[in-house]
């Protein structure tokens, strides 16, 4: 993922929301969100090159998500991929917390990430590029390819629109579907300085992106209510932003 916004213990329907955008080359093959045949419990999309995934949930309401942390310079093509983070802790059944000590233990083997991982009663975080694991305090956070709150514009922007959206008794998925597609660029002036050109930083500012080759390829949603009710949406996109399909999902989670 590029951008993960989300609600935590806010609303008084929904324990967690999420609005998450996966932005990717275009080339790189990838299988929409579904139930895994060797893992029927999981639900996650699937990257077809490093075989993990970016974003999941499980059956018993196991939550994970995957951002980059943008740092070109001390990128290792060697490194194993991340996605396997997001697999390990959803197809194993450690606590939160106890997932992330070990993922933190062998970070520095792993290009830059941003890791969320959660049940239906905790929500941790951890950066190998920030501090040790962390409790997710009750609020509105986001998170782009930098740690957890970084005001960068979109993360800024996107976290104000999601605010707003929760103002309703009931989330509304296809509203937050709209604050995801949102194309709107930032000015020059607020723009991170990540080591990339300024024309890339242009390109990568809005909270769905659009550039050549290169772009948002999914959009999900995720809704986990308090009385156990999941709900799952991802709405994928094909290049130059020609949306496909839309994949929903809804179960309870199983105790």
């Amino acid at each position: 993922m590029c951008l993960i916004l989300f609600a935590w213990d806010v609303h008084p329907v929904y324990r967690l929301v999420v609005a998450a955008n996966r932005d990717e080359f275009h080339a790189r093959p990838t299988a929409p969100a579904a139930y895994w045949p060797e893992a029927p419990g999981l639900l996650a999309g699937r990257d077809l090159a490093g075989g993990g995934s970016w974003f999941g949930i499980t059956r018993q309401g196991r939550f994970a998500a995957l951002t980059n942390y943008r740092d070109p310079a001390s990128h290792g093509p060697e490194a194993p991929s991340r996605g396997g983070l997001v697999t390990g802790f959803l197809l194993g059944d450690q606590p939160p917390v106890a997932w992330l000590t070990a993922v933190a233990r062998q970070g520095a083997a792993y290009n830059g990430f941003g890791l969320l991982c959660g049940d239906l009663r905790d929500l941790w975080y951890h950066s190998n590029r920030g501090g040790p694991p962390a409790a997710v305090s009750p609020g509105i956070h986001g998170l782009s390819n930098h740690v957890l709150d970084t005001p960068w514009p979109k993360v800024v922007r996107g976290t104000a629109a999601l605010e707003q959206v929760l103002q309703a008794p009931a989330v509304d998925p296809e509203a937050l579907f709209a604050l995801l597609a949102d194309r709107t660029p930032a000015p020059d002036g607020l723009l991170p300085g990540t080591g990339v050109s300024l024309a890339w930083e242009r390109l990568l500012s809005p909270l769905f992106i659009d550039a050549e080759g290169y772009g948002t390829r999914s959009s999900t949603v995720l809704l986990v209510g308090r009385d156990g009710e999941i709900f799952f949406a991802e709405r994928s996109f094909a290049a130059e932003a020609v949306p496909g399909a839309t994949a929903t999902f809804r179960f309870r989670a199983e105790s």
